[in-house]
């Protein structure tokens, strides 16, 4: 993306101090990218440590984790919108702060804090899909390419201006996990490349971001989580590798929550009722959709694992004529 003169602002040291701020592996990625690039890092900003696994042990984030065995100093605020949240954070003097999937809304105090502002590292071609779910919302929707986008940040929601990009193009067949983990890599890679440019030039140069095309891409929720089945087969794939790894698109059969996890659809016509297995053979089971088939692949059971569909149809768990159902609003 061809840099301007729009909202520059100027460094007044050669040597960047770069503070981090981010929770989730996405984050991690530009954390150790940054750190392996040689920049002074002197604050890192990550969640609080949340309860996981069946026990509810408190776990760090991946950030923390990664922080602590460098060497970083570690800060945990529950928010930054108040000033006694946020003042042991200012305290810190920064050139710039990098923010990456961080979780917390920074306040103006704190978006004005570094010299050179704050540098976001959104996993979208911006404007298009702002939001907290611009790698699921992209999958969901058919697009054929995603990428990095780094901006300075404001007080919207990824509405600031434009600093870089990078296209990442779609797969047919991709998941949210096999994209995340790639915009990962190339996020890292761009905001390892605007520092250095940012050290070299002492400011950082800006653009707006384009006028129209913007599209909000929405938190997941439960109900974006439920199949229905009156769908066509082709949007309700796109459901299923939208939702992978996390939280997994599900349907009912009967009492049980079942889970997909792979599938294909089929273009058949379907006569019967959308939900209804058309066929259950090693290959995979067949489902009629509101438009053509989706043949699953691999699916998994409330407190069961993920297995191939082979394994539930040899089991007799799914049969012909057997029909899955919307779950319950």
């Amino acid at each position: 993306m061809p840099t301007g003169q729009v909202g520059e602002r100027t460094l007044l040291f050669m040597t960047l101090r770069v503070g981090f701020a981010g929770t989730p592996e996405f984050a991690r990625r530009a954390l150790e990218a940054i750190a392996d690039a040689g920049f002074t890092i002197p604050l890192v900003l990550t969640r609080p440590d949340k309860p996981k696994g069946r026990g509810l042990v408190l776990a760090p984030s991946p950030v923390k984790a990664w922080a602590l065995a460098a060497g970083l100093p570690v800060l945990q605020p529950v928010t930054l919108k108040t000033a006694e949240g946020h003042a042991e954070v200012l305290a810190h003097p920064l050139d710039v702060l990098v923010v990456a999937a961080y979780g917390l809304i920074l306040p103006p105090a704190v978006l004005a804090w570094p010299r050179l502002g704050c540098l976001n590292i959104h996993a979208s071609l911006l404007p298009r899909w702002r939001g907290a779910a611009p790698i699921q919302r992209a999958i969901e929707a058919g697009d054929a390419t995603s990428g990095i986008t780094i901006m300075q940040m404001d007080e919207g929601i990824d509405t600031g201006p434009m600093i870089a990009s990078t296209a990442v193009p779609i797969g047919p067949r991709e998941t949210a996990g096999g994209l995340h983990d790639r915009l990962a890599v190339a996020g890292a890679a761009l905001i390892v490349e605007v520092l250095r440019r940012a050290q070299r030039d002492g400011r950082v140069a800006t653009e707006p971001q384009p006028a129209g095309g913007a599209t909000y891409a929405a938190r997941i929720t439960d109900r974006d989580a439920r199949i229905d089945w009156s769908r066509d087969a082709v949007a309700i794939d796109r459901q299923i590798r939208a939702l992978d790894p996390a939280p997994g698109a599900y349907t009912m059969l009967g009492a049980t929550k079942v889970k997909l996890w792979r599938a294909e659809p089929l273009p058949i016509p379907a006569s019967l009722l959308p939900g209804t297995v058309l066929a259950a053979s090693p290959a995979g089971i067949d489902v009629a959709c509101g438009a053509g088939a989706l043949r699953i692949l691999e699916l998994q059971r409330a407190g069961g694992r993920r297995v191939p569909a082979a394994a539930l149809v040899a089991g007799r768990f799914v049969a012909a004529g057997v029909r899955f159902v919307a779950p319950a609003a």
